[in-house]
């Protein structure tokens, strides 16, 4: 890529801030021309740990939650999102609109759980810059080699949206030689259809890889059938000092929208629809080019990554209909350079690196035939981050900062509420982190620093001051914890919280339908429990607890819950492997209580009720094939996770029993 092209994609930066990256691309041909690798052998398993180099899995990022492909595939998991939920125990609320794409929480942020953490594939994010969940549907499950779940503030290696944490989805890289690949069929009750096939081949330092599938299902509602389809395919070219390679990632999803309940129609029959005639559709695509070169102490890397999406709605009601199309376009590019040391019985670790963003979006709607919106909203972001880590004997110390500008611009001449507004922003972060080896097995650590998050172009085209964009959420973060044992059994427990400033949220109370504000200060504390263990050879039991207290400290709401918040969450699985080509999985979730998303005054009597689901997998593999019954909801419980009413409304029932039988063939 060239510096004019590069200035078109970034022209409010120009190219010196380029520097680190051509660094790294330059040195590149030389080094493809003396790749050599062992005949047969694979690519060592790497991890982008908390500094955003791949390093060995054992450096994982102090207090995080690991969960590897071999764990994905014991449980006869088959999308990302049910893996981050069902194995790293992150509370999730449906979709509204019947994809696999759950609202993920991290930390207890309700309504606007999806804007407090940031979700990456390796190191490039999902997350939106709009209300809507991060498509972690456009990710394949066959793709992954492992998930990280860094609870807490994590701002300054990743930025805005980092206050409840980062999900790091990690994909495998292809093998230096040889052929390998998966292919699964699924079929089950709700007209459930899906097949996937997945194939990658290596020679001499190169690999292509390509992965595809096909979903079709009624879902368990009336009108709320979904077709998915993906496509990721990848090259890379490996050497003895770095690495490159290009991928594109493609998703289509069409869905029809079965909309919310109140409690006495979801009493009646939670499978019936409210919207009989809504529909819409995401087309995903996604460009990236990465780059990794060591040179000498240094390690040079940076990622190139464009992501452009259409989205449509079609929503009919009685007064007309409404119709919207949506085409954003986003674009990141981080170089970034990392030195390593040692002094004696001491490493250094330095890491610095830019962030650049930049997204735009067009919208057009239109409402019983006349235009209603033509809006064109833009974010351009750049950013400057540096972190050290030291360790040495059982220590690790790791402090970093972030300075990062935001701009922002918004017209719309048709809207009936904000019609345009300009706004820059910078904003700082910073973290402390530690972690010591006290004894053998047993570890303590601790984290502490300043996190943000600044408005999406959804939430401040509807605020309380007409044209006047929300100020940004700022966190203190504080969180302190410990681990014990190892592979065998391991329990790590954490103390966190959050205080947390003009945080952005939606407040039903204002106006006559509501808006986004800046709410007067609120307070997110808890402790989390994972433990995990092996009984015997065969058997292999986690659990996963979270206590939640998130509430109003300030102003007249003070002492009020936040909605959509359960205080109190369990997971608790079992895995039997008897090493005879038998294989089971059981599951158990609890979700404590919580508040209607709309009772933002805590005045309903009613609460979302507390409920508990299982689920169960058994597997039987002879020689290369891999046959299995999975069953989810299996006592087929009526509940609901996701409620945005004021009070007995708005209800998205979750799915009834379902039961899938696969076919699995590896070669």
């Amino acid at each position: 890529m060239t510096k004019t092209a590069l200035r078109r994609a970034f022209p409010a930066w120009g190219t010196h801030a380029l520097v680190p990256a051509f660094a790294a691309f330059s040195v590149l041909p030389a080094c493809m021309a003396q790749a050599q690798t062992a005949e047969g052998q694979s690519l060592p398993p790497v991890t982008v740990t908390a500094s955003r180099f791949p390093s060995d899995p054992a450096a994982a990022p102090i207090g995080a939650t690991v969960i590897t492909a071999e764990d994905i595939r014991a449980a006869g998991i088959n999308n990302v999102n049910e893996a981050i939920r069902k194995l790293g125990g992150v509370f999730g609320r449906q979709s509204t609109t019947g994809t696999q794409d759950y609202s993920l929480d991290l930390r207890g942020f309700g309504g606007s759980s999806d804007q407090n953490l940031v979700i990456l594939v390796d190191g490039i994010r999902l997350s939106e810059n709009e209300l809507s969940n991060a498509l972690t549907s456009s990710v394949p499950v066959e793709l992954v080699e492992r998930i990280e779940i860094v609870r807490g503030g994590s701002s300054v290696l990743y930025g805005e949206g980092a206050t409840g944490g980062t999900i790091q989805i990690i994909t495998k890289r292809g093998p230096r030689q040889g052929t390998r690949g998966t292919v699964v069929a699924e079929v089950g009750n709700f007209g459930h259809r899906e097949l996937r096939g997945y194939a990658a081949k290596g020679w001499d330092g190169f690999s292509i890889d390509a992965s595809i599938g096909t979903l079709q299902t009624d879902n368990y509602r009336d009108n709320n059938r979904l077709k998915q389809g993906n496509f990721s395919g990848g090259m890379q070219w490996s050497f003895d000092q770095g690495r490159a390679g290009l991928r594109v990632d493609s998703l289509r999803q069409d869905s029809r929208f079965a909309g919310s309940l109140t409690l006495a129609q979801f009493l009646a029959n939670p499978r019936q629809t409210t919207s009989p005639g809504d529909f819409g559709s995401n087309d995903v695509d996604r460009f990236t080019f990465f780059a990794e070169r060591r040179i000498g102490s240094v390690d040079l890397a940076a990622e190139l990554s464009r992501r452009e999406k259409t989205n449509r709605g079609n929503f009919e009601s009685g007064f007309g209909t409404f119709v919207s199309r949506a085409d954003s376009r986003y674009t990141q590019f981080s170089p970034r350079l990392r030195q390593t040391s040692n002094f004696g019985a001491i490493s250094n670790e330095v890491v610095t690196g830019l962030d650049f963003g930049r997204w735009s979006r067009r919208t057009d709607s239109s409402f019983g035939g006349f235009p209603s919106s033509a809006a064109d909203a833009s974010q351009r972001s750049a950013a400057f981050y540096v972190r050290d880590e030291i360790r040495t004997g059982g220590l690790r110390v790791a402090a970093g900062v972030r300075a990062e500008k935001f701009s922002k611009d918004f017209s719309d001449p048709l809207s009936f509420s904000n019609t345009g507004y300009q706004r820059d922003h910078r904003l700082n972060a910073w973290d402390l982190q530690a972690s010591y080896r006290v004894m053998p097995r047993f570890d303590v650590f601790g984290k502490a620093g300043r996190s943000y998050r600044v408005a999406n172009v959804d939430e401040n085209a509807l605020t309380p001051v007409l044209n006047q964009a929300l100020e940004p959420q700022t966190s203190r973060d504080l969180e302190i914890g410990a681990t014990l044992g190892d592979a065998a059994g391991k329990a790590t427990v954490r103390a966190f919280r959050h205080r947390l400033n003009n945080e952005i949220f939606f407040d039903p109370t204002i106006g006559f339908g509501g808006a986004n504000v800046n709410l007067d200060p609120t307070r997110r504390e808890g402790v989390e429990l994972e433990a995990s263990t092996r009984i015997g050879k065969a058997y292999a039991l986690k659990a996963v607890l979270q206590h939640v207290s998130a509430k109003f400290t300030d102003g007249p709401n003070a002492g009020r819950e936040v909605v959509l918040v359960p205080r109190n969450t369990a997971l608790l699985r079992m895995s039997w492997m008897p090493g005879n080509g038998h294989s089971a999985d059981v599951g158990v979730q609890w979700v404590d209580s919580q508040r209607y998303g709309g009772d933002f005054g805590n005045t309903c009597s009613a609460r979302i009720p507390s409920f508990a689901t299982v689920d169960g997998r058994y597997a039987l593999r002879r020689g290369p094939w891999e046959f299995a019954l999975v069953g989810t909801n299996l006592a087929n419980r009526d509940y609901f996770s996701n409620a945005f009413g004021a009070c007995r409304s708005g209800i998205y029932p979750e799915n009834g029993r379902q039961l899938k039988l696969s076919a699995r063939y590896d070669f």
